[in-house]
């Protein structure tokens, strides 16, 4: 396409002696003439912030909507996915290493400009966008370009994110952002400090935030043995989630597997992933789901009201659906909080269709 995938930079402010601050996400760069900020795709140039990545696409799929998870917001659908190069968070179990810690000029990648995504998505027969694999936040100017389209062509939007986002860049893309998981890595500031390089409460402030905009938010905690798995810890979290995001706010636990720098450690026990859904159940959070944990009945959606399954799901894709139109149950009548109508059909859209 030949796009100009550098492009100034959205939210920074110049700090003078040619620096700039980079207000987007909550590292909170100040990054001197010539030098890159931590997520390793913003530059300044003479005094002036750029993006590096606008357009630059690392990777691209369509994927059924549970996978990012999303349980709650156009079940069943398929979800055209891109993501980039760069992040903002320096995890050491990250399983998508190869492109969120890459070099940008070492890595393999195409240019996509806003206008051909949106119509690969449509060709795709995708009923949404996903910014994933990478952090969308570093990815802003691009997404927020791509995010103003795909409303006005149809399509609904998502981030997949670790929400450390400034609430300036939140609020800013609020208005074109249908639904985030959000991944709260854990719910102490030692593990994000030790593991990730970052803070944990500005996820919970954009969390909240997001709530608070509009946007259709659901959680996701992946349990690392060792390291994030107290019992304790994971009570507080749900105590959290309650209070700030709601009791009908989707919570998904998902199970560890050694990735990256944490191949030393083991899986997570099953037991541990029953445990913390028992406690997030117990402190009140209506709907509970364990991830990468196949034929797990916590994988399904059932009424928190009378017990009947709702939605039965098999790895990634929904298997039977019960909820009524009116969006309840059949059984009792209690409104079961479902964005979108369910899709239906099992068979994937055409992504070669390109």
């Amino acid at each position: 396409m030949g796009i100009d995938v550098i492009k100034e930079a959205m939210l920074y402010e110049k700090i003078g002696d040619n620096k700039v601050h980079c207000n987007l996400c909550a590292q909170s760069c100040k990054i001197p003439p010539g030098k890159r900020g931590f997520c390793g795709v913003r530059e300044n140039r003479d005094g002036e912030l750029y993006t590096l990545i606008y357009g630059t696409v690392s990777s691209e799929a369509v994927d059924p909507i549970e996978k990012k998870p999303l349980y709650h917001f156009h079940p069943g659908s398929y979800v055209y996915s891109v993501g980039s190069i760069g992040c903002n968070f320096r995890c050491k179990h990250c399983q998508n290493w190869a492109i969120s810690q890459a070099c940008l000029e070492d890595a393999y990648t195409m240019d996509i400009s806003p206008e051909e995504l949106i119509e690969r998505a449509l060709l795709s027969r995708s009923g949404s966008i996903a910014w994933t694999y990478n952090e969308p936040t570093i990815w802003h100017e691009y997404t927020y370009d791509c995010a103003k389209m795909a409303k006005d062509a149809g399509l609904a939007t998502i981030y997949v994110t670790n929400g450390y986002m400034t609430p300036d860049a939140l609020r800013h893309i609020a208005p074109y952002l249908d639904a985030a998981n959000i991944d709260i890595k854990a719910f102490n500031e030692k593990f994000y400090h030790d593991v990730a390089s970052a803070k944990l409460a500005p996820v919970l402030e954009a969390s909240a935030l997001a709530k608070e905009l509009g946007i259709h938010v659901e959680i996701t905690t992946l349990i690392i043995p060792g390291v994030n798995d107290s019992l304790d810890e994971l009570r507080e979290l749900s105590k959290w989630v309650y209070k700030k995001l709601g009791p009908e706010t989707p919570l998904h636990f998902t199970r560890f597997h050694p990735q990256y720098k944490m191949q030393n450690l083991s899986p997570t026990p099953v037991k541990t992933m029953q445990d913390a859904c028992k406690i997030a159940t117990e402190e009140g959070l209506k709907y509970v789901y364990m991830g990468n944990v196949p034929g797990s009945e916590k994988n399904n959606t059932f009424c928190p009201n009378c017990g009947k399954m709702l939605i039965t799901r098999g790895y990634f894709e929904i298997e039977k659906y019960e909820i009524t139109p009116e969006k309840t149950c059949p059984k009792c009548g209690e409104h079961i909080p479902i964005i979108g109508e369910f899709t239906g059909s099992k068979e994937a859209p055409n992504e070669y269709e390109y």
